[in-house]
């Protein structure tokens, strides 16, 4: 399974890519806006960073005609942006005239099964449930990935599942194991899978045992 961070804060894209830990980068509106910078500028940064692997970046129109112009444009900024469109009836319709032109786009904001299997048959490359919002109003987000998992195994769906709003290691483990694509996730969730307090007790206690041997 592949790891996404779910950011637009440079230092934390790089730190994560530096450390081999991620193979992509997702956005949203809500995430963009907490770096207080120009959109375009930080897409220009993120694409420095992330020269081999998928930049997710949303539209914001909410009628299909918008949805399409804004998706051209952000294809056009790097051979890397992937168009995040809302799983709405009108988002279905940009899907599939942008994927038939070429354009990878990602479903985003889905929370059933039926609007995952929509998205895939009008031509979205990657489908983007969010198991965490989920868990927050009292669901289990991860039977939602594991459904849809189900179904596009059982359907011969190549669409690739992005589980989003992942909240902490136990999600990315158990999401691992059911084969999930791919995971996205917030800085601070990658830094909870680096972190054990075994294995940095671990390391104290070499650096403590090697300052005993004779030097």
């Amino acid at each position: 399974m592949k790891i996404f961070i779910d950011s637009a804060n440079i230092a934390d894209i790089r730190a994560a890519y530096d450390m081999g830990a991620i193979s992509g980068v997702t956005t949203n509106p809500s995430i963009i806006s907490r770096e207080n910078r120009k959109f375009d500028d930080i897409i220009a940064d993120v694409t420095e960073i992330m020269v081999d692997g998928p930049i997710f970046a949303e539209v914001l129109s909410l009628d299909a005609e918008g949805m399409i112009e804004e998706g051209k444009k952000l294809a056009a900024i790097n051979k890397n942006i992937v168009v995040k469109i809302p799983m709405i009836p009108e988002g279905l319709k940009a899907v599939k005239a942008l994927s038939s032109l070429g354009i990878n786009v990602c479903v985003t904001v889905i929370f059933s099964a039926p609007q995952a299997i929509l998205a895939a048959n009008a031509g979205a490359r990657y489908v983007a449930p969010f198991v965490g919002r989920l868990d927050d109003i009292g669901e289990n987000g991860l039977d939602l990935a594991q459904e849809i998992r189900d179904i596009f195994d059982a359907q011969g769906i190549d669409t690739m599942i992005v589980a989003a709003s992942v909240r902490h290691p136990v999600h990315v483990v158990e999401l691992a194991k059911m084969g999930v694509d791919i995971a996205t996730m917030p800085f601070k969730v990658i830094m909870q899978m680096a972190k054990n307090p075994n294995t940095e007790g671990a390391v104290k206690k070499f650096l403590e045992d090697w300052e005993k041997v004779p030097k």
